[in-house]
């Protein structure tokens, strides 16, 4: 069968075959090494975090009717009775008209229900505090299990862990976090063009970029990379390099070659290999478009284009979310929870209905107003639109393009 851009698909059926492949397994890591990864089960509380009602600012723990429309210029008059140390369990109950100092974290009395900071008090001969400021039930407290209540989930499985995860899962007792494997990730190039980049070019050669820089991205996402260097355009020692890095590895890139011409051998090399099928050849995003997908046995093999550009875009925007579903995340390509800002486009850009398109953009901040996205214009193979884009302005297939002040979601990158 001939494979070609005539067979191109849509990027959501694109995804739609990357989330076919299997998750990888798990294992078991220390909370210090938990930053980045993916939590693999519910994390469940054991107890209820806080333990108590805490106060989450210095000052005087006080029943908040005590100090009812307290004002500067109308204060409430309370007796301090006892000063309680933050670690301490408190043993007393407060009356009516009484409070007691507390430090930040401090268990609340029984009796109290709010805390005024000291800021907004004025302590007085005789252990008399003057409540300068009006109190709520609630104010400055920490309710007890308010953070996670025991028995129930405190973290979902396919959370990314950032160090707020990481917190709460200290806070809860948690040495270590059963988590997603790293995806093992393979980088090759092809090319009779590409020289290490140790190597001086001559007229007619590029230095190998990406292996690189896929390797960079792929790292971001938590992925351990093995580089096979630079392939010769020839069937049989791509198909040799391909057969070894699938063998070695959950995810094989491989850069160059997937464009339709006489040196490109990619789909040829995935087929030739046991138990592969070519899934797709061509989806329908700019830049981008000769993007491959192929299968061999639960492996996956992505073929990106060789411009830099190009092959960065791809990995923005479907490679680095794969990396995160074979690591469990459970929302890995819902857009919602992308890293964006909103900002108005600084000019129209024009598109061409039927792909979707991906433009570099520079945001400019403005005070009180969402930033201006400037197009970042230039050919694919020019490094120079990579450094200076911010983001990804995303043009849907059915749009003509983007208008000037219109206010969109940027992809940052």
């Amino acid at each position: 069968m001939k494979h070609g851009f005539f067979d191109m698909i849509s990027r959501e059926a694109f995804e739609r075959l990357l989330l076919g492949f299997p998750k990888l397994g798990t294992e078991a890591v220390s909370l210090y090494n938990a930053s980045g990864r993916i939590l693999a089960e519910p994390l469940v509380a054991e107890h209820d975090w806080p333990l108590t009602d805490r106060s989450c600012m210095d000052g005087f723990a006080v029943n908040a009717r005590d100090a009812f429309g307290a004002s500067e210029s109308n204060p409430a008059y309370l007796e301090c009775v006892a000063e309680l140390s933050v670690e301490e369990e408190p043993v007393i109950t407060l009356e009516r008209g009484e409070c007691a100092r507390i430090s930040t974290g401090g268990s609340l009395p029984a009796g109290a229900d709010a805390v005024v900071m000291v800021e907004h008090t004025l302590s007085m001969e005789g252990g008399t505090v003057e409540i300068h400021k009006a109190a709520a039930p609630g104010l400055n407290v920490m309710r007890r299990g308010e953070d996670a209540r025991a028995g129930a989930t405190a973290l979902e499985a396919g959370t990314p862990l950032r160090a707020q995860e990481v917190g709460m899962a200290a806070a809860l007792g948690f040495e270590t976090l059963s988590v997603g494997l790293r995806p093992r990730v393979g980088i090759l190039s092809t090319g009779d063009e590409l020289v290490p980049v140790a190597d001086t070019p001559r007229p007619g050669q590029v230095r190998d970029v990406n292996s690189s820089a896929l390797t960079a991205m792929s790292e971001t996402c938590g992925a351990s990379c093995t580089c096979y260097g630079i392939t010769p355009d020839d069937l049989d020692s791509l198909t040799e390099a391909l057969k070894r890095s699938v063998a070695e590895n959950d995810v094989t890139l491989l850069s160059g070659g997937s464009s339709i011409g006489v040196r490109d051998f990619t789909v040829a090399a995935i087929e030739a290999l046991p138990e592969s099928s070519l899934l797709a050849h061509g989806v329908a995003i700019s830049p981008g478009k000769p993007a491959i997908l192929g299968r061999v046995g639960e492996r996956a093999v992505l073929g990106l284009p060789g411009q830099v550009a190009s092959a960065q875009v791809v990995m923005a925007v479907l490679v680095q979310p794969f990396l995160r579903h074979l690591q469990g995340h459970v929302a890995a390509y819902e857009r919602a929870g992308w890293a964006c800002v909103h900002a108005e486009m600084a000019r129209n850009v024009a598109s061409k209905q039927g792909r979707e398109d991906y433009v570099r953009v520079r945001l400019e901040e403005r005070e009180g107003m969402p930033p201006l996205a400037h197009p970042v214009l230039g050919k694919s193979g020019l490094l120079r639109t990579m450094l200076r884009a911010e983001g990804l302005a995303v043009i849907p297939a059915d749009a003509e393009g983007l208008y000037k002040d219109a206010l969109i979601k940027i992809l940052t990158i």
